[in-house]
């Protein structure tokens, strides 16, 4: 544990231990007797029937319901995530532009797309945009500008208050030796905005993971669509369909957690760590000099 992380945690001492330990097996055995009282539920409605869950042990369920969804849900969720952390990177460095004709737009079209709902958006993007482009616009583009506008936007300001949180002084030594404000962003404050951000932004992506689902406005054939209402619909078991997506998002979500948390330590190994004070090369000093006396001339 760092000298950081023992001086903010204060470590618990025995009746604080024994509290924990209480409290963990209390509200370990009140989510078991939840699970249980929903299992008894279903099970008394019938929603355990093998009929219902016969589907999926068959090979067509899969290949024509659930991948082809999943496939579609990944699809827009990777092109989401590239454009928004694009867009949430150039219009956070824009809203802290010191030129008010670059950060006052910016501003705004960050507050615009963070208030509206991004239902709302996709919806407009798929029957309204056609109109002033005289051409259709696919549900999968309706879905990819809907999540890079709404979730680019939160991005925006998550990346602009990891950059204000960046220690001035490294700024400041920066344009110190001749760095321009642009390599600066780049090389200095939004790598390490972005370090410092990680697990907001790993919040926000699984988040727009999960937004994919509102695609079903536009009838894209995404996870929920597929997996869900059109299985349902044709074997007649909802429930059922609806938990085993639920277990696919879960999955899908917990491994990009692990893939963030696992580029996090990589990127703070390869950051290696500041040279001790000992084995920095210190200059002679002439023999007789005081404390006052200047080296060198």
């Amino acid at each position: 544990m760092s000298n950081t992380t023992s001086v903010l945690y204060d470590h618990p001492g025995p009746r604080a231990r024994v509290r924990n330990a209480v409290l963990t097996v209390v509200f370990g055995l009140a989510l078991l007797a939840l699970l249980w009282w929903v299992y008894r539920k279903f099970d008394a409605a019938g929603q355990w029937s093998g009929n219902l869950w016969k589907p999926f042990a068959e090979s067509e369920t899969w290949t024509g319901f659930i991948l082809p969804g999943l496939l579609a849900t990944l699809q827009a969720a990777a092109a989401g995530m590239v454009f928004s952390l694009a867009f949430g990177v150039i219009f956070a460095v824009g809203r802290l532009s010191e030129h008010r004709w670059i950060s006052i737009p910016a501003g705004a079209v960050v507050e615009f797309f963070r208030a509206v709902p991004l239902l709302l958006m996709i919806f407009f993007i798929f029957y309204a945009v056609p109109f002033l482009i005289q051409a259709p616009v696919s549900g999968f583009w309706a879905v990819v500008i809907g999540l890079t506008l709404y979730n680019g936007s939160v991005l925006a300001e998550a990346f602009r208050a990891g950059i204000r949180a960046v220690p001035r002084g490294q700024s400041e030594a920066a344009y110190a030796i001749g760095m321009r404000k642009t390599l600066v962003m780049r090389h200095i404050l939004v790598p390490q905005a972005a370090r410092s951000m990680l697990p907001v932004i790993v919040s926000q992506l699984v988040v727009l993971l999960k937004d994919t689902a509102l695609g079903y406005i536009v009838a894209y054939p995404e996870l929920l669509q597929r997996g869900v209402n059109d299985l349902s619909a044709n074997y007649g078991n909802v429930v059922a369909a609806a938990i085993v997506a639920a277990v696919i998002y879960i999955i899908i979500n917990s491994l990009l957690t692990m893939l963030a948390n696992w580029l996090d330590r990589r990127s703070r190994t390869r950051g290696g760590r500041a040279p001790k004070v000992a084995d920095t090369p210190q200059p002679p000093v002439p023999q007789g000099a005081g404390e006052g006396a200047v080296v060198g001339t």
